[in-house]
């Protein structure tokens, strides 16, 4: 057994949402480096198409950059559509696209309460339906969501509504991979503890907001976006191919207290 071969992605296609920055760009860079071409969906399409050139250029692997809103039906379809034409398939599909509002629940308007819930959860079911539906067609391929840590364990800080929503994001990973097994979908998700991107750094440094949260870490420190792409590649990959229906904390030990 060639066991460096499992991992290999060359030729298959991996769909990033929200894979502009962040952790989705660095796990987008990860199928890449292994040899997926990748579709960059996001919101904001002058960083989508940023980010699909670098890759391109740093991995010579074929990118397509689209701009997407994980809520809105049509924008999934044409996404799912696009991607079919311009690469035949979609073998992996990476649920990143998110939310996080910090904000008590007693002054949590409705619609912000909705907003979260809409893109966390009810975006995850419309990329991952319009998506399996074209991998029913094509024999088979591997679904990622993101999920959280926070969907194990209340946070520090007040946000119920992002807590609710990746709880439900985990349920979702369940319920697909029982549904879908027999169309050979695999459906997995990760679950990342405190990560360190540009966005969130300044709140969990000295004097941030969330400082003290890593008193909490046994390891101590913020998790890297590069420390998500192993467990992407494994998810992606051959290399998992009897596993579904699975949740992987990546969270520097937080929630093993």
């Amino acid at each position: 057994m060639d066991y460096k071969k499992l991992f290999d992605l060359t030729g298959k296609t991996s769909i990033v949402t929200g894979g502009a920055v962040g952790l989705g760009k660095a796990m987008a860079q990860a199928f890449a480096s292994f040899g997926s071409n990748v579709v960059i969906a996001d919101v904001n399409l002058a960083i989508a198409r940023q980010t699909a050139d670098e890759i391109a250029k740093q991995y010579g692997v074929a990118t397509l950059a689209m701009q997407v809103d994980v809520t809105k039906e049509e924008e999934v379809q044409r996404m799912v559509d696009k991607s079919t034409v311009e690469f035949g398939k979609i073998d992996v599909l990476l649920n990143n696209a998110g939310i996080c509002q910090k904000i008590e629940m007693e002054k949590q308007t409705l619609a912000e309460w909705q907003r979260t819930m809409d893109v966390n959860v009810n975006g995850v079911y419309l990329v991952s339906k319009y998506v399996g539906l074209q991998m029913m067609k094509t024999g088979g391929g591997s679904i990622i969501n993101i999920a959280s840590m926070s969907g194990y364990i209340a946070n520090t800080e007040a946000q119920c509504a992002y807590n609710a929503s990746k709880a439900a994001v985990i349920m979702m990973t369940k319920c697909l991979a029982s549904e879908w097994v027999k169309y050979n979908i695999r459906v997995n998700a990760i679950a990342p503890g405190y990560m360190k991107t540009a966005m969130t750094k300044p709140i969990f440094e000295e004097g941030g907001e969330l400082a003290h949260v890593l008193d909490y870490v046994p390891m101590k420190r913020l998790g890297e976006p590069e420390e998500l792409g192993g467990v992407a590649v494994l998810l992606a990959s051959d290399a998992s191919t009897f596993t579904t229906g699975s949740t992987y904390l990546v969270d520097g030990g937080y929630t093993i207290h």
